[in-house]
């Protein structure tokens, strides 16, 4: 064989594995129920750092501007004729999405949904951030907390929810009504919708304020609605009338612990949800996951269900004696 042969063979096998290693890199969509959003920015902080670690991912962050079904599968379309390897995306409806994600994964896109799941037809694996029946109680024991302190036997207590077809807020909030009994403080009396959007969410507040003039405590288990409920409350004057809890994030809500507005609140971990819904929809690119456990890296191994779910960790509850250290965090 002739060395000018041999040296053609050599470029076009270095070019074949060059072009190889190219495309090995692994595209992850991060999608989240909206722009804009402290609790899924965070939550990209997470992504990146699991792209960091695993060297030949990368991430890509987006979501809709507004928290509609319709808007989020535009971007999924969008994702699917780009080609993305998989979607890590929090819901804006369990149902409305399946469609599209069924169309992502004929194509070959592995679908990991969390924080607000997509029924089971419509994904692989569901990471939740907690144990949802946890996270309901959480939310009733800091609503019973709160009364305690306004020394309150029993006491008027509202749920200012996101949208009405949240798959997560609607399971905890169900798993709130279970545990009632356990806490006969509290008087739930209705349940309101802000759609994750600020000025609906302080709107609908107001609302509460005066329907329900003898209220005592706002659980919002949205980390938008917390700060618009508390907001609303420190602006009509409510202060040490009102309190407001649920579920938020230590930034945002560091100015409703010192104003008086929330006695506590709780959250998980948002950069680690990030990060460990990148591992997972890395895990099944790879085919190294499996019908009982995937990988979150550091943060260990999900323990996977019938249905292909899984919970992350125990929500943390967040007051004055904690708060100034955690605010700079997350």
């Amino acid at each position: 064989m002739k060395l000018k042969h041999v040296l053609s063979l050599t470029l076009i096998a270095s070019s074949i594995l060059l072009a190889g290693a190219a495309s090995a890199e692994v595209k992850i969509a991060l999608v989240a129920k909206s722009l804009g959003n402290g609790f899924f920015e965070a939550a990209n902080v997470g992504a990146q750092q699991a792209a960091k670690e695993l060297g030949d991912v990368k991430v890509i962050y987006t979501g809709p501007t507004t928290t509609t079904a319709e808007a989020q599968i535009e971007v999924l379309n969008g994702l699917i004729a780009q080609g993305v390897d998989a979607i890590a995306v929090s819901a804006n409806d369990p149902d409305a999405l399946v469609p599209v994600l069924k169309k992502a994964m004929q194509r070959g896109i592995k679908v990991v949904s969390w924080d607000s799941g997509v029924a089971k037809e419509g994904r692989q694996i569901h990471l939740n951030p907690s144990n949802n029946a946890l996270i309901g109680e959480t939310n009733v024991k800091l609503a019973a907390d709160a009364l305690k302190a306004l020394n309150v036997e029993k006491g008027d207590v509202a749920i200012l929810s996101a949208t009405p077809t949240s798959t997560n807020q609607n399971l905890w909030i169900a798993e709130m009504k279970k545990v009632l009994p356990k806490y006969p403080s509290v008087n739930l009396v209705t349940v309101a919708y802000g759609d994750d959007l600020s000025d609906k969410s302080y709107r609908e507040t107001i609302g509460l304020l005066k329907s329900y003039p003898d209220l005592k405590v706002i659980i919002s288990p949205s980390s938008v609605g917390i700060v618009a409920a508390a907001q609303a409350v420190k602006d009509q004057g409510k202060i040490g009338k009102v309190y407001v809890t649920g579920l938020g994030l230590p930034s945002e809500m560091a100015g409703a612990v010192k104003s008086g507005a929330t006695k506590s609140f709780a959250i998980w971990n948002p950069i680690d949800l990030g990060y460990a819904a990148t591992y997972l929809a890395d895990d099944l690119v790879k085919g190294t996951a499996t019908k009982t456990e995937a990988s979150m890296g550091r943060l260990g191994k999900v323990k996977l269900d019938a249905d292909g779910s899984g919970a992350m960790a125990e929500p943390f509850v967040y007051d004055a004696s904690n708060i100034d250290k955690f605010s700079k965090i997350f």
